[in-house]
């Protein structure tokens, strides 16, 4: 803090021409500043100022000294601002994207708690299985499943997105048996039209990985028709656990082949890398880093 007040005092000083004017603007005598310069050479090791009676001028090296100072104390106060801009309260539009299943089973629900946490913050909610560019689409924050791309964006991991293997009892009475993944080649399957889910699908099993090619007669971009479908008795469904799990618990859904784990896919949210991090930023990863962030 020491070194704050030599160097705020030298660059004062200068901008004033006078001691006794830099001393008024910073409510300080003038001799506590000439103080402050003195120090300021003593551990330069060089003068800044030719100092007569009357007035001071630069020396060279004070030249090329101020320059850095200048820089010094704009950082500084770039500084304090920034955290009173984190101190400050989250406020403004904060607009976000997610996958349709990920927002309506899950962060639709808990949206309205972050809502009334801050008051003074506008959402925009954007649900989309599409993969949006941040910056042409305008979104601050945005959530994705699966692997990610080297797009240069920030990224905070969250929990894995777990999936379950499921039909209607409807569809298993006159189905074919179903003991391990590879039966699923007998069996209607429900296409999620996404690269990873779309012709094959994935499970962990006693034995390892297993990956098994799907056929569908019904692919849909959206989790929420294969649920309507599998729920009519049409199939066997690869879903999100959030949007599936009310329906096996209610039994109108079974949890399939419990003992093979389909592969979980990672999740991230994403927000850019050449943003300041803002209030309502913040506030919002933390509050998702909270919500769906790995447990352990």
């Amino acid at each position: 803090m020491d070194l704050f007040n030599c160097i705020t005092a030298f660059v004062k000083a200068v901008d004033h021409g006078s001691f006794s004017a830099a001393a008024r603007q910073l409510r300080i005598s003038p001799q506590l500043l000439g103080k402050y310069v003195e120090r300021l050479e003593d551990r330069l090791g060089a003068k800044l100022l030719h100092r007569t009676t009357r007035k001071h001028m630069l020396t060279e090296f004070g030249h090329d000294y101020l320059h850095h100072a200048r820089t010094i104390l704009a950082q500084v106060a770039a500084a304090d601002t920034l955290a009173a801009s984190i101190s400050a309260e989250p406020a403004g539009l904060l607009r976000v994207n997610a996958p349709v299943s990920f927002g309506m089973s899950s962060l639709g629900p808990v949206l309205p708690e972050f809502m009334r946490v801050h008051p003074k913050l506008r959402v925009d909610l954007t649900l989309s299985n599409r993969i949006s560019d941040l910056m042409q689409g305008g979104f601050d924050i945005a959530f994705r499943v699966g692997d990610l791309d080297d797009s240069g964006l920030m990224a905070r991991a969250l929990a894995d997105y777990h999936l379950i293997l499921c039909a209607a009892p409807s569809y298993l009475r006159s189905a074919p048996h179903l003991n391990t993944p590879n039966d699923l080649r007998n069996h209607e399957c429900l296409g999620f039209a996404h690269k990873e889910l779309l012709t094959r699908w994935t499970f962990d099993g006693p034995e390892g990985r297993e990956e098994v090619p799907i056929d569908s007669r019904l692919t849909s971009n959206h989790g929420e028709p294969l649920l309507n479908a599998a729920l009519a008795g049409m199939g066997v469904i690869l879903q999100p656990r959030e949007l599936v799990l009310p329906y096996v618990q209610d039994g109108r859904l079974r949890q399939l082949l419990p003992e093979f784990r389909p592969s979980s896919r990672s999740m991230h949210i994403l927000y850019h890398s050449d943003r300041q991090m803002v209030p309502k930023i913040r506030s919002f990863i933390d509050f998702a880093v909270r919500m769906f962030g790995r447990t352990s």
